[in-house]
């Protein structure tokens, strides 16, 4: 798998390439400033990146806004965004889209080879990818008038591990329940956030999306 990075400090850039190439990713470009990212997505058609949030010139959001653009470029390029603090604004802006192969992660779990591995592959393959400490601080900031509200606790569990890119099979085993179980309660979440059937492909990403602008 062709992947791109953009991260400013040279130590960790040149560990993430260290470290995908160990896991069996093939880095094909590693940047240090969101111009040479765009170029380096234009050139080789990467099948995922990997972005800091902060980059050169202000280190502000100029990863992101790069990951943006190059989604905007190619709709629905796989992007894994880092981040050193918890910024839930930020993944909510990715997730805008509607489609998906998103993940947001704190640089902190780099340090765990697999996790980091296996998220970057569950973002290639289409899934959406949320830091669960991302997801812990949005559980305490609802609103009053917040129409997840009526969602059952039950449901609420369900969304959170959506929101961090658990598959059925995940939730039925760190839930204890059975898959069946599960696909009732995202059926129930769908109802209630009004997702459609005929969104079914983008529904998964949608509800989560409401998740985090809650």
């Amino acid at each position: 798998m062709r992947v791109v990075i953009a991260e400013d400090d040279a130590l960790l850039r040149e560990g993430l390439t260290l470290l995908l190439a160990g896991e069996g990713f093939e880095v094909v470009a590693a940047v240090d400033n969101g111009t040479d990212f765009l170029a380096a997505v234009d050139t080789h058609a990467p099948e995922a990146t990997v972005v800091d949030v902060r980059l050169p010139p202000d280190f502000r959001d100029e990863g992101l806004r790069a990951a943006i653009e190059a989604r905007r470029r190619r709709p629905g390029l796989p992007v894994l965004v880092l981040s050193a603090y918890v910024e839930d604004r930020y993944a909510a802006e990715l997730l805008a889209d509607g489609r998906g192969a998103i993940g947001y992660l704190l640089k902190q779990r780099v340090g765990d080879v697999e996790e980091f591995a296996d998220a970057l592959r569950r973002v290639a393959a289409g899934g959406t990818v949320m830091d669960a400490e991302v997801v812990g601080q949005l559980l305490v900031r609802r609103r009053s008038d917040d129409p997840l509200r009526e969602l059952t606790p039950r449901e609420r569990e369900v969304l959170a591990l959506m929101a961090e890119g658990r598959s059925n099979t995940d939730l039925a085993r760190l839930l204890v329940i059975s898959e069946g179980a599960v696909n009732k309660h995202i059926r129930n979440i769908f109802a209630k956030l009004g997702l459609a059937p005929d969104e079914a492909g983008h529904r998964r990403v949608l509800a989560v999306l409401a998740y985090l602008n809650g």
